[in-house]
């Protein structure tokens, strides 16, 4: 499909986007356990066969960013419009979000009826869990839309994984704190993935609550109401529990939990990496400065965009949320990720490793002043040390 629009000068701008059927790589990366679980029984119920999601997700995906590289393209601005209404890209969403069921619904069986050793069912809940955090990815991008039915879609695919109060901490909470000490999903430099963990899990959960009270109570509702979107989703979540449960045994329920929280966990090492150190300034009435490009790290390796609709151009989504995901944009002097999501979570996951790569990075972006950085106050003495 080609786009059609005029400049203000009134000739003509054409664009077709290269990566149009390129977005179905998402989805379809979806089923990549399908294809573990059919050699698990290929191979004579060989349990290696289990190990292929995560080293799906935490090697074969860095690996291939590291390949194809970066894209820096950016439509342009006068067919935007056009891009933004093309239903099309919303079919991308949408069809992950069946998919995104039918996986874990499958995964709670095959857990429940095969004699898996323990650390297969470990290897299982780790992989499948951290690719169920895909869910939120699309729940992020519908939960931005103004529009009911991408709303409801939204709640629907947070579902999967149970994290109810995601889009009212997201939308209400992290887009108005973001890169600032008040934010609980913006890690500080110095700070390790865990111990962001600790803080961020329990603060997103309490915002999130906060918020929704918040709303409520502004149509005079109670907290504990029909209307009560947190509920809502963790009504979804605990019927199709309850129905694995009863359809497979309670054996099930250990892979349910621990598949959810690293669901949950997903997010949180997405959110430690999106905004390490960043800080917004404050003006002289005591209000930060409003969110720029600047105050996201991006990275433009196309593989894991993909596969993540543009998550990962965060840069233009905080300073512009509304902007739909095939349209974000790259932007000359980005703080840039040294690879896409994937790579970068398992670089987090060694902090020393994570710290000796990003500090550096983080520095720079500040012009070598750590009053401009977002510092973990329990490492402020030792950061002060080396950078001053």
């Amino acid at each position: 499909m080609e786009f059609v629009a005029a400049k203000a000068d009134g000739s003509e701008v054409r664009y077709k986007d290269g990566k149009r059927w390129l977005w179905f790589l998402g989805p379809a990366s979806t089923l990549v356990p399908v294809f573990s679980f059919w050699l698990y029984f290929a191979a004579d119920r060989n349990p290696l066969a289990v190990l292929i999601p995560f080293f799906y997700i935490f090697a074969f995906i860095p690996v291939m960013d590291a390949i194809f590289g970066e894209d820096q393209n950016n439509p342009p601005e006068e067919v935007v419009p056009a891009m933004s209404i093309d239903k099309f890209y919303d079919y991308i969403a949408y069809v992950s979000i069946p998919l995104q069921y039918l996986i874990f619904i499958g995964a709670a069986w095959f857990v429940g009826t095969q004699e898996l050793p323990a650390w297969a069912i470990i290897i299982l809940i780790i992989g499948i869990g951290t690719e169920s955090g895909a869910a939120i990815t699309i729940a992020h991008e519908l939960g931005h839309k103004s529009d009911r039915l991408n709303r409801y879609l939204a709640k629907i695919a947070l579902g999967v994984v149970g994290y109810g109060h995601f889009t009212m901490e997201h939308n209400r909470g992290h887009h108005v704190n973001v890169s600032t000490p008040e934010d609980c999903a913006s890690a500080k430099m110095g700070e390790t993935v865990y111990a962001f963990a600790l803080r961020e899990l329990p603060g997103a959960f309490v915002g999130g609550w906060q918020q929704e009270a918040k709303r409520l109570g502004n149509k005079g509702l109670p907290l504990v109401h029909w209307e009560n979107e947190i509920l809502q989703v963790y009504a979804i979540t605990l019927v199709i529990a309850a129905a694995l449960v009863a359809w497979v045994g309670w054996a099930v329920l250990p892979f349910i939990i621990g598949h959810h929280f690293f669901g949950w966990y997903a997010l949180t090492q997405v959110n430690y990496i999106e905004h390490y150190g960043l800080l917004r300034q404050k003006k002289d009435n005591g209000k930060y400065e409003p969110c720029q490009p600047r105050h996201s790290w991006n990275t433009n390796h196309i593989v894991s965009n993909l596969f993540q609709i543009h998550l990962q151009r965060h840069s233009d989504h905080h300073a512009n949320p509304m902007r739909p995901y095939q349209a974000l944009r790259d932007f000359p002097e980005l703080p840039t990720l040294p690879s896409g999501y994937p790579g970068c979570l398992g670089l987090a996951a060694i902090p020393h490793l994570w710290f000796k790569v990003m500090d550096p990075k983080v520095m720079d972006w500040a012009d070598g002043d750590l009053n401009k950085v977002n510092v973990c106050p329990r490492a402020k003495v030792r950061l002060a040390a080396k950078y001053t």
